[in-house]
């Protein structure tokens, strides 16, 4: 990645919902903001340009639900065909990044913020978009100081 931005926007993609998280290179964090909903992983264009507007990220960041040997699934294929729908959509660039069980640690801090195992009333995928983010946010930075 040779161009440097500053400003993201993070999915965990799914097919009922799709997590969002923003944040910024310079700081390595990321918030969470509330999830969209979609339809057989299609999110209501729309609605999400609205929000890229209000939240004007530099570029987007989709995770990639990869099998535990790293080997491509269904869903990664199908979080990639989203990633490259934003870039072509929105005119942003669009990576992806490695989100193994960024929903597991999401589902423990929940329960450890104090919210129930009923996770349909405890949204997990802004909490996992922010954990993709602040991931790759730490990986990039690291690179960059090598």
């Amino acid at each position: 990645m040779a161009q440097v931005y500053d400003h993201w926007m993070a999915f965990d993609f799914g097919t009922q919902r799709i997590g969002i998280a923003v944040g910024q290179r310079i700081t390595g964090k990321a918030t969470p903001i509330e999830p969209i909903k979609a339809r057989d992983g299609i999110p209501n264009w729309e609605q999400l340009g609205k929000i890229i507007e209000e939240w004007k990220p530099q570029a987007f960041l989709t995770g990639l639900p990869l099998n535990m040997d790293g080997t491509p699934s269904d869903l990664s294929r199908r979080a990639n065909k989203f990633a490259n729908r934003l870039e072509g959509r929105f005119h942003r660039p669009s990576f992806t990044h490695d989100e193994r069980l960024t929903s597991y640690e999401a589902k423990g801090i929940v329960i450890e913020m104090g919210g129930n195992r009923n996770f349909g009333e405890n949204s997990v995928d802004g909490i996992a978009a922010q954990l993709i983010l602040e991931s790759f946010l730490t990986q990039y930075q690291s690179e960059q100081s090598e």
